[in-house]
Formats: structure tokens, sequence, C-alpha cells
């Protein structure tokens, strides 16, 4: 599955686990905010790559499409430190027209979040 161009910005890399796709953007000097922590753009970029990887990882086993964002809800939970930060997207629907799609953002431990986001996408098929 190729990312969206924005993912090679970031450093981040695409991953699989238990057949979903996840993402890791090690921390740099690219993704510094204020000294120690993870900028904000960068976790919500990081974010939404990991939503339209899960929206695209469903529908190829439909013969793909193509994807438009409608409308993005970040919420951070905790600053992310200067460590790997990992995300991953969940399709909760897919209709007809419209996909949507939770993402989180995690450092440590995927049980504690450091943000997460809702999205929905227009949904052009095939």
């Amino acid at each position: 599955m190729k990312l969206p161009p924005y993912a090679d910005l970031l450093g981040a890399t695409l991953d699989w686990e238990e057949g979903l796709p996840v993402l890791s953007m090690p921390f740099s000097q690219a993704v510094l905010g204020r000294p120690g922590f993870v900028q904000g753009g960068a976790i919500t970029g990081l974010l939404e790559v990991a939503a339209i990887a899960a929206v695209r990882h469903q529908l190829a086993g439909e013969g793909g499409g193509r994807i438009k964002p409608i409308n993005v809800t970040v919420d951070f939970m905790r600053g992310g430190r200067e460590r790997v930060t990992y995300a991953a997207g969940k399709v909760t629907r897919l209709g007809t027209r419209i996909a949507n799609v939770e993402a989180t953002a995690w450092q440590d431990d995927r049980a504690k979040p450091i943000a997460a986001a809702r999205m929905n996408y227009l949904i052009a098929r095939g």
C-alpha cells in the first residue's frame, strides 16, 4: 500500500498488525514542537495518514476507490514525548458514499493514547 507523500515528510513507515495497517513515526527535529515534545500538527498528520491507510485497506477488498476528507476532529490527551509515535485507524462505518473512521496515536502503551481523531471521508469507488 502506498502512503500519501506527507507520510514521507513525517518519516512515517507502514507496518501490519493482525492484518491491519499501523504507522510509526520516529522522533526527530522535523516533528519537534516545544522542547521535548512532538508538535501537535505532526501528531494530527500521522492520525490522518493512519485513517487514510485504514480506509484504503478496507476499499482494496472492493476494487479500490478515491477518498476525500469531509471533516476531522482531533482530541489531544497528553503530550507526545521524544520517542516513536504509533497510529492506527479503524473504519467504524463504510457506507456507499461516506466512510467514518477513528484513529488513535500512542507511544509506549496502546492503551494510553496521546491523541485520537474522528474523521469522515467521501468515497468514490473504483
